[in-house]
């Protein structure tokens, strides 16, 4: 028998949250890679952000209700848990996601910024470092070490996150002093958090990555936030 329920009915999301509070930080790091460099003061309007990562669960809804293309591994078993983080999903699938989410749940939900990430990141103050698997072959499961301040999981390390900013090494020595948004164009995508992929697997809350937007690394997520 045909589900006559409207889409929304059946396909919204209920996401955890955890707020991330208006302030001033102190964003990049003098003694890190050029890119992050200088340090300087980025007040950050409050926000709220996922606990986690999108799982392969919660990515799952997505393409069952759009028809949107499956990511590009997953149908491999390595990658395909439920709990596990969705990877090979590009910068415009996060962006769709975002978009979907949003229709379903009538909030406004998006990548973060830069800024926003790394402030999450820092979870009130710079966090000791994640003692995680120093073998790995796939994305572990969400959650699986303790949260930081914010009460936020898996911000450094598991699979890098997309943010909503074109990349730019030399911005922060013009970037705004509220609520950076990012270069205005762009050939790469920023990126924050460490991933399973790489020998060493923790990344400091300044560490900056970034990606062409179309590309679909199975080291690659993302997690999404909404205003209050």
């Amino acid at each position: 028998m045909p589900d006559e329920r409207s889409a929304k009915e059946r396909w919204t999301v209920d996401v955890e949250t955890a707020l991330v509070p208006e302030g001033a930080f102190i964003m990049g790091a003098d003694d890190g890679r050029p890119d992050e460099r200088p340090s300087h003061s980025v007040y950050v309007s409050v926000f709220r952000m996922a606990l986690t990562p999108v799982t392969n669960a919660q990515y799952a809804g997505f393409l069952e209700a759009t028809g949107h293309a499956a990511p590009r591994f997953w149908s491999e078993p390595r990658f395909n848990a439920p709990d596990q983080p969705v990877v090979g999903a590009s910068w415009f699938d996060a962006v769709g996601y975002c978009a979907w989410l949003s229709t379903v749940t009538g909030e406004q939900w998006r990548l973060p910024t830069e800024a926003e990430r790394e402030k999450a990141a820092r979870g009130a103050a710079d966090p000791p470092g994640v003692d995680g698997p120093t073998v790995q072959d796939a994305p572990f499961a969400v959650g699986r070490f303790a949260p930081n301040a914010y009460g936020l999981f898996d911000l450094q390390y598991n699979v890098h996150e997309w943010c909503s900013d074109w990349y730019d090494a030399r911005y922060y020595a013009a970037s705004p002093a509220r609520d950076p948004a990012g270069p205005d164009t762009g050939t790469r995508r920023a990126s924050r958090g460490g991933a399973w992929r790489h020998q060493i697997k923790t990344s400091r809350p300044s560490a900056r990555s970034s990606l062409d937007p179309t590309f679909e690394y199975n080291d690659y997520g993302f997690r999404v936030v909404r205003d209050t």
